[in-house]
């Protein structure tokens, strides 16, 4: 994959193709709504406060007169919140071209989701593994389908937590924040294996945005990581979010994009720049650690996804 430079500039023509992101209010999901409908795109924006939502739908319309932006409500985690908007796609969609799985939440108190689960667990992946397995169908119906996944560069520090996914017995909330974001990264390189397996029309693939200023870091709820993340880091380290975007729009809508590719930015430490093929883990690819991935999330959420037979 080369990439050579790539910004927005190079987004194609998205006119005719349905894009749903989460967390798409702030953020990298903001503005990566702004991005997709610049050009052309019908944009979902999946989102947890609704009214929010279209007041920011309102205000990209301003700009984007005639711009097709549709505003529905989901909790990625309540996973009755994830089924609920999956059947309000059905009900009004025949496919979704791309489905973008951005929302997170970072450095939580250990909290439990209504199901029971940790709840950066929840919202970061099983949220997201729910969302694509009820979207699947629709999904197999869009033109270059594509699911784009968003991790970290934290997922190389961390571990998955098998035996104690919920905190229970040891929590920490950036260690717990870390599994999270190697979930999204097994979650979407095992959706790579098993797609192709199939030989399937629809891609996997996987960004991350290196550091970005964003209001993930300062919207932590524990003060220290609010101080250390938002109000150290951002200032001294991070990049602006229209150029931490860039990954996740180069793999969501480029041509040269490679299924199972983790893009990030190309400068030094991943942590800036413009988008380039970065490394996943060792863990992240395992096989292993994607079939136990796979099967714990299937029995957390209830989530099959039909067709896709396991790995060998």
């Amino acid at each position: 994959m080369t990439v050579n430079g790539w910004s927005t500039e190079q987004i194609p023509d998205l006119s005719g193709r349905t894009f749903v992101v989460t967390g798409a209010t702030a953020g990298l999901g903001l503005v990566t709504t702004r991005a997709l409908a610049a050009r052309g795109a019908r944009v979902v924006l999946a989102v947890r406060d609704e009214e929010r939502g279209r007041r920011v739908a309102a205000d990209i319309a301003t700009t984007r007169p005639g711009v097709d932006l549709e505003v529905r409500r989901i909790d990625l985690a309540d996973l009755d919140s994830v089924r609920k908007f999956a059947d309000g796609m059905h009900a009004d969609h025949s496919r979704v071209d791309v489905l973008i799985n951005n929302a997170g939440v970072m450095a939580l108190p250990r909290t439990l989701s209504p199901q029971g689960h940790e709840v950066q667990f929840a919202t970061n992946h099983l949220g997201h593994f729910a969302l694509t397995g009820l979207l699947l169908d629709l999904l197999l119906a869009g033109r270059d389908p594509r699911v784009v996944t968003v991790t970290s560069v934290n997922h190389r520090q961390a571990t998955m937590r098998f035996a104690d996914p919920t905190g229970e017995r040891g929590y920490s909330p950036m260690g717990f924040y870390n599994t999270s974001k190697l979930a999204n990264a097994i979650f979407g390189y095992e959706l790579h294996r098993r797609l192709s397996t199939v030989a399937s029309p629809l891609g996997s693939f996987l960004a991350h945005p290196g550091y970005t200023a964003t209001n993930l870091q300062s919207a932590a709820t524990t003060p220290i990581w609010r101080l250390l993340l938002g109000r150290i880091g951002n200032p001294l380290l991070a990049q602006p979010v229209d150029r931490g975007v860039w990954p996740q729009l180069f793999a969501a809508t480029d041509p040269g994009a490679q299924p199972g590719q983790l893009v990030g930015p190309g400068g030094p430490g991943e942590l800036r720049g413009h988008p380039a093929p970065a490394k996943l883990s060792t863990a992240a690819t395992d096989p292993e650690h994607g079939r136990r991935l796979w099967e714990l999330s299937e029995q957390a959420t209830g989530v099959r996804f039909g067709s896709l037979r396991p790995t060998s």
